[in-house]
């Protein structure tokens, strides 16, 4: 069943939506391939039946951990002898703990947890960014009873570039790849010919340039995408959406997502080499028309603007290369005297309500801040700035697009 929804995903027949949302039994692992399971959730759950127990291929989210857990244990009973992480994005490290403790009550060894050395490190931070880390993704995700975890399973295997794994009769050779993060791992199954990228492959525009979270690195994500291409594998599960099956699909896949990256970092490093200003680079650059149209390069998560953003800091540094801005006044003072050249703040706000109704929505959104930061307390402004920005959260393509906006709305 998800192998024929699968089929209309690739012919843009049907989104991704429905793939959480009804459209599939939920709590269900269904078999893509002899001995091979994917539990479909926020983020896939990939289960190998190898003859001396399961392996998983990263194991899903808090919110999802027992009920992974019962549509795995329907599919099969044996033991999970292995769980590899692929990065330590918490929708992908959640999921041992009922398999721990079903190991505890049955008197089995509990999983070997495999991941590369710095999912460690990646845990450490978490903890010292608890709270931040509540707060962002409270906004992205448009959550406000989203909670951060405070305690993870850490790996009991870790390696540094390499790693071959034996469980039964497969073998899943691991490979450290810098990427949307920095401790990522893909592998790929030689006696299945499957890929399992992680979040390499997402089915969206790749999340390259998230502009809450922490650095990216589109170069090295190119370069694993291609070397996955190399294996000519038959099968591809990844770590968001559905698999994709046949060598000609799997490799277009892995290289089309290849080339955008690469274009969106070779534009964005001609501009920046002939001295541009953020400014003018990422109002410049923009994806190959025909990439950006594939089924599995829709910006709905992140954006190409924000890569570019990324690429910028990655290269570049922090200063967007604007004198104005390398020591800048407080807002709310700069506000305040813009407020006052304008005649007041709710002419900065009237003003903003024109520049949305003819289309600029990027006037309207920097004029209805410097109103409300001029005036925060003035009931017309703020009127202003929530139905400026709820029209801007209804407009916006990529999710962290539409949870800033609405954040802002929402006050």
């Amino acid at each position: 069943m998800l192998m024929r929804y699968a089929e209309k995903v690739w012919r843009n027949e049907l989104g991704m939506e429905g793939l959480l949302n009804g459209d599939l039994p939920p709590e269900t692992a269904f078999e893509v391939a002899d001995d091979v399971a994917v539990v479909p959730t926020f983020a896939n759950v990939i289960a190998f039946r190898t003859g001396e127990g399961l392996v998983l291929f990263d194991t899903g989210d808090p919110a999802t951990a027992r009920r992974n857990h019962r549509a795995i244990r329907a599919w099969c009973a044996d033991p999970v002898r292995y769980a590899i992480f692929s990065h330590g994005h918490i929708d992908h490290v959640f999921g041992v703990g009922p398999f721990d403790d079903e190991a505890e009550e049955n008197g089995w060894d509990r999983p070997v947890v495999i991941a590369h050395e710095a999912v460690k490190a990646r845990f450490e931070r978490y903890a010292l960014t608890k709270d931040y880390n509540q707060v962002v993704n409270r906004r992205q995700f448009a959550n406000p009873r989203f909670r951060w975890p405070d305690s993870y399973r850490y790996p009991d295997v870790t390696y540094r570039e390499h790693h071959h794994l034996r469980s039964g009769d497969l073998t899943f050779e691991l490979h450290y790849a810098r990427g949307e993060t920095d401790d990522h791992t893909w592998a790929y199954v030689p006696e299945r010919e499957i890929i399992l990228p992680g979040d390499l492959f997402i089915w969206n525009s790749p999340n390259c340039g998230n502009p809450q979270k922490v650095q990216r690195y589109p170069a090295e994500w190119a370069a694993a995408l291609r070397a996955m291409a190399e294996l000519d594998a038959s099968l591809l599960i990844p770590g968001h959406g559905v698999p994709i099956a046949g060598k000609e699909r799997v490799r277009t896949a892995l290289t089309d997502v290849a080339e955008y990256l690469e274009s969106l970092l070779s534009q964005t490093l001609e501009l920046m080499n002939r001295g541009a200003r953020l400014d003018e680079i990422i109002h410049t650059v923009r994806p190959p028309e025909d990439l950006a149209a594939k089924p599995y390069l829709r910006a709905a998560y992140d954006e190409p603007e924000f890569i570019v953003r990324n690429i910028w800091r990655l290269y570049g540094g922090w200063w967007d290369g604007d004198p104005a801005s390398l020591k800048p006044p407080r807002s709310d003072d700069f506000a305040a005297v813009l407020a006052d050249l304008a005649g007041g703040a709710d002419v900065l706000a009237d003003r903003a309500r024109r520049a949305l109704a003819d289309g600029e929505p990027r006037i309207a959104a920097s004029l209805i801040e410097l109103a409300y930061r001029a005036a925060p307390k003035d009931d017309g402004v703020r009127d202003e700035h929530r139905r400026v920005f709820t029209a801007l959260s209804e407009a916006a393509t990529s999710l962290m697009a539409r949870g800033i906006y609405l954040a802002a709305a929402n006050g």
